[in-house]
């Protein structure tokens, strides 16, 4: 089913904004090139505009949210199930990255749940070793560990200049949220 010869690694990274938007980007672009996308959002079950979006969609772009960021809010570490959810996201991926149906797999917002502990970096790592050659596979999320960066083929720094949640904009509805 893949129609990529050869797939890549990207990742989108730093504290700038943009990360996921931009691999929702590729995803558009790569059903309008008719291929297929699954797409794992970590410490994700928020209502994103994506989410309906997608909907129109659904042939192309799979989009599945596992866990939240609760413990984060409420500045505890993980609990038990956030991290039997992190690891069943990261299940669910490898079989939609190893089933052949899927040309590119995007771990939105990995990164992250690294740097909070739900996952290793060394599973993180054999999972980007085992994806086949035809798949592209796109990570995104601040705090990306060097051994991810050095793994990849393309890596982009989203660097914050400048943002008006400085001056206290919270989210808006279709913008950031």
């Amino acid at each position: 089913m893949n129609r990529l010869e050869k797939g890549y690694i990207q990742i989108y990274t730093g504290k700038g904004k943009g990360k996921t938007t931009a691999a929702l980007g590729q995803a558009l672009r790569a059903a309008g090139g008719g291929l297929k996308t699954f797409i794992v959002q970590f410490m994700k079950d928020f209502p994103y505009g994506e989410i309906k979006s997608l909907q129109g969609l659904e042939n192309w772009i799979e989009l599945q949210q596992y866990g939240n960021d609760g413990f984060v809010l409420k500045k505890q570490p993980p609990g038990k199930k956030d991290l039997q959810v992190a690891r069943q996201a990261l299940r669910s991926a490898q079989e939609a990255m190893l089933s052949g149906q899927y040309d590119i797999v995007i771990l939105d917002e990995i990164c992250v749940a690294l740097h909070f502990e739900l996952l290793k970096t060394a599973d993180v790592v054999s999972f980007m070793e085992d994806k086949p050659e035809p798949v592209e596979l796109i990570l995104t999320g601040r705090y990306c560990p060097q051994e991810l960066i050095k793994k990849a083929d393309l890596v982009t720094d989203m660097k914050e200049i400048k943002h008006y949640y400085s001056k206290g904009v919270i989210a808006r509805k279709g913008i950031e949220s």
